[in-house]
């Protein structure tokens, strides 16, 4: 088909912005499903209950990070076997991927329902306000409803993504976000009775729960979006009933290609359980650290919607690699590659500069807290600066992350994600509050120092795979004979 030849031979510089711009948009619209709940909460329902969302997220990206080792080993294996011409085994990639999906989602959701109030305890929400802990409760009790629709959208939306279909893979992400940006409003702070087409509507306010009704009901309206597509054959790997199985030589190889994103997404639910078990031990009171907390919510909010972009490059970056990776054209992945890192690397400096260069921190916390508030204002603007001042620094980490899961090494993926949240960031978390004389400022100076030395440990094995790409790229281009770079 003419997306998947495109790979082989367009542009470079042209298909990364044909697959990245629909990637970063449906990244950025994923990721404002928390952003925009945290927007009208912050101004609706008050710092408790901001404080209450930032208790239930941790549990979120847990799902988030088992919903990716599903979804991104089959669609990076997905990329690979279409560069390779085997439809049958593109076929069973996509049945396994549905099947898998439904089988987490009877599961694990169940567990965490039974069990919330525990799970909230490993958080830190014994150590906040009663209120925030309700809030936390019932948020996340209601959104786990969705997690069956939410991981099948997702799942379909990478698999698009995979085979060249950008800009459906988008939409299937605009479907759910237009839905929940218009839906919270209306769930969060009700609506009083209105006369329309002679029938009579209203909705009730529902604060947080409502903002958890919303997001349920717009997954499910990406899920139908997704299944529709396959269903009906409009896409380059068609979907069949009979292959939504597990396959187990299928499964050892996606479990090796998803393992590194997953193991990066769980690293970084594990961060969010330290930073708040952290700031709730080292507040000294509830009300502090239900402010901290609440901060610290703001800070992820805004975190999100800065790296959701440049997470959206790499996914537009994912197919470009793996096909070419596939098809041994390899002067085209290290073109690919070294693209993606100054577009990654410019991403991260705009990050940096609207979070840490006044007046932009203040007019971003603004967004999420209300002005009855000036303490929590004040926290956030504080927490931004410095949580944030070295994030443009991550580039190379990231697009080597990429490069290598894109390209089937698993291991090297794993070490590389693992860096900065896991070898570094963890222990900075526990140890810093120890030694330093302010507490809840050491927890925020983790942050830009476990980014600058993950940074430093990812450029030997990036520079020696670069000049490894450009090895092959000249033997094939001197010897004219591509099956020769089989071998290398």
């Amino acid at each position: 088909m003419r997306r998947v030849d495109e790979l082989a031979h367009g542009g470079i510089g042209r298909l990364l912005v044909k697959y990245s711009w629909p990637a970063l948009i449906a990244m950025s619209l994923n990721a404002l499903y928390a952003v925009v709940d945290r927007l009208y909460i912050g101004h609706g329902c008050g710092e408790a209950a901001m404080a209450g969302l930032q208790l239930a997220m941790p549990t979120m990206m847990f799902f988030t990070a088992c919903g990716v080792f599903i979804g991104v080993g089959h669609a990076t294996l997905l990329s690979i076997r279409l560069g390779e011409g085997n439809r049958v085994a593109c076929e069973k990639i996509l049945g396994e991927l549905i099947a898998l999906k439904v089988l987490f989602s009877l599961v694990l959701p169940p567990l965490v329902f039974a069990n919330v109030d525990a799970v909230l305890g490993w958080c830190g929400g014994a150590s906040v306000s009663a209120d925030a802990m309700a809030y936390a409760r019932v948020y996340l009790r209601t959104v786990i409803f969705s997690q069956v629709f939410s991981h099948i959208a997702f799942g379909l939306s990478a698999a698009m993504r995979s085979e060249g279909d950008a800009v459906r893979s988008m939409l299937c992400m605009v479907v759910g976000f237009g839905a929940n940006l218009v839906l919270d409003p209306l769930f969060i702070f009700g609506m009083p009775k209105v006369e329309l087409f002679g029938c009579s509507l209203a909705f009730p306010r529902m604060g947080v729960a409502g903002a958890a009704w919303a997001t349920n009901i717009a997954m499910v309206l990406s899920f139908i979006f997704a299944f529709v597509h396959y269903w009906r054959g409009r896409s380059a790997v068609r979907l069949r009933l009979l292959r939504c199985r597990v396959y187990g030589d299928i499964l050892r190889r996606t479990a090796g290609l998803g393992f590194a994103p997953f193991f990066q997404n769980l690293l970084s639910a594990m961060i969010g359980v330290a930073l708040t078990a952290a700031f709730a031990e080292w507040a000294g009171d509830p009300a502090s650290a239900t402010q901290q907390i609440a901060s610290l919510g703001v800070f992820n909010a805004m975190l999100i919607l800065t790296i959701m972009p440049i997470m959206g490059v790499q996914q537009g970056l994912q197919p470009i690699l793996g096909y070419n990776w596939g098809a041994h054209n390899f002067a085209r992945v290290r073109c690919a590659f070294v693209l993606g890192f100054w577009v990654t690397t410019a991403l991260c400096v705009l990050a940096c500069v609207v979070q840490c260069v006044p007046p932009f921190p203040r007019i971003l916390a603004r967004i999420f807290v209300s002005g009855d508030n000036p303490e929590l204002l004040e926290r956030a603007v504080h927490d931004l600066a410095i949580g944030n001042c070295m994030i443009w620094t991550i580039s190379i980490n990231v697009v080597a992350t990429t490069y290598f899961q894109s390209i089937g090494r698993p291991k090297m993926a794993v070490l590389l994600s693992t860096l900065r949240q896991g070898v570094i960031l963890l222990p900075c978390v526990w140890l810093l509050p120890r030694i330093l004389p302010n507490p809840l400022l050491a927890i925020w100076l983790a942050l830009p120092i476990s980014d600058v030395i993950c940074q430093l440990a990812t450029l030997p094995p990036a520079f020696r795979h670069l000049r490894f790409l450009s090895r092959a790229s000249a033997s094939i281009a001197r010897c004219r004979l591509p099956a020769q770079a089989r071998t290398l």
